[in-house]
């Protein structure tokens, strides 16, 4: 295989699709890539989630919930959501 210069979907730009990378996705089973690696990092980067620092309102232990909690509702560590989702 020979490397092909592709165009990414999103800034336009140029870029290279070398021989190795084309028989990994081969391998893989993979599509040729549509975005360029800054593209495809920053799309990878954006799905990400972002953690908040909480004190949970059962045990008062501090966590991080992979969400903005609301005002209105109590956030629990994962031990005390568990074991609330057990208990029904």
């Amino acid at each position: 295989m020979e490397p092909k210069t592709l165009t990414c979907a999103d800034c336009g730009n140029q870029f290279e699709f070398s021989a190795e990378e084309q028989q990994f996705f081969a391998d893989k089973g993979f599509a040729e890539p549509k975005r360029c690696p800054n593209c495809r990092k920053q799309k990878k980067d954006a799905h990400r989630k972002t953690f908040t620092k909480v004190t949970c309102a059962e045990c008062g232990a501090e966590t991080e919930v992979p969400f903005v909690p609301r005002n209105d509702r109590p956030v629990l560590c994962r031990a005390c959501f568990d074991a609330k989702r057990n208990n029904g």
